[in-house]
């Protein structure tokens, strides 16, 4: 029963939320089998101090986060800094809805596991490029946009794939090129070779929350476009706007109707 405990998935999942160093967060993601012990069932209580982060960065509203000029090192390290901190974001996600969210199917498990390994990647990579500009995790302040939104819907696993995946981070999916083609004429190619990476995996992370969000839609009888437009209501996500991936959202799984109500919101 102990080596269950120690080795089943969501348990461990938890414990990497738990885990307030990013390095040690990320080596705990890392070292969860890819096919684990799994128990479906059980109801965790949560317990205080989710996420575990350490007292740096300091966490300011979005606008204050620091100006992001691309001419600069520190300039182009302040940006780096801000996209490790979405993707340390993102680690905590992935492993929330794993062990939050119980009675899922054992697929829903295995893959936000991929995620979470990936995301995890992804932020290693990140913080390895901000070292050789001389700079660390938690020397710039950071914005907590992503995990505000996972807090409000912690109780609602269709609220939690229609705006965290399906929203916050699809959004990436719009950003992402233009933030690459400004690294790169900035002459940073390394980092713009790593968003390559994220972008890639990104678009497979949102397809995974597209294709959890569609099935509980059909399974509960739900219309997708309409319950995404009472979701962001209801939990005040922010509002869409353009220019949208629209090649990237296809391949994460938006059907040309969702895309087009997308643009009718952000009028274009």
């Amino acid at each position: 029963m102990k080596d269950k405990v120690i080795n089943e998935l969501r348990a461990c999942a938890l414990a990497a939320v738990l885990e307030s160093d990013p390095q040690r967060k990320c080596e705990a993601i890392h070292a969860i089998l890819k096919e684990p012990l799994l128990d479906v069932a059980t109801v965790f209580a949560e317990p205080e101090g989710i996420p575990g982060r350490l007292s740096k960065p300091e966490l300011v509203p979005p606008g204050k986060v620091g100006r992001r000029a691309m001419n600069t090192v520190e300039g182009r390290a302040v940006l780096i800094h801000a996209l490790a901190h979405i993707e340390l974001n993102a680690v905590n996600l992935a492993a929330d809805i794993i062990w939050r969210f119980a009675g899922m199917p054992a697929q829903f498990y295995l893959d936000w596991l991929k995620v979470a390994k990936e995301e995890a990647y992804h932020f290693q990579l990140l913080i390895g490029h901000l070292h050789t500009q001389g700079f660390a995790y938690g020397d710039f302040p950071a914005h907590n946009s992503m995990w505000e939104m996972a807090e409000k819907t912690r109780g609602d696993l269709l609220a939690r794939l229609a705006l965290v995946p399906r929203t916050l981070e699809a959004r990436g999916l719009d950003a992402t090129p233009a933030v690459m083609a400004k690294l790169a004429q900035a002459g940073d190619h390394a980092a713009a070779d790593i968003l390559a990476i994220i972008l890639h995996d990104e678009i497979g992370h949102v397809a995974i929350g597209n294709f959890w969000y569609k099935k509980l839609c059909a399974e509960q009888g739900l219309d997708i476009i309409s319950t995404y437009a009472e979701m962001t209501r209801k939990y005040k996500a922010p509002p869409v706007r353009g220019p949208f991936n629209l090649e990237g959202r296809r391949a994460a799984g938006f059907d040309e109707d969702e895309l087009r109500a997308l643009q009718a919101a952000a009028n274009i």
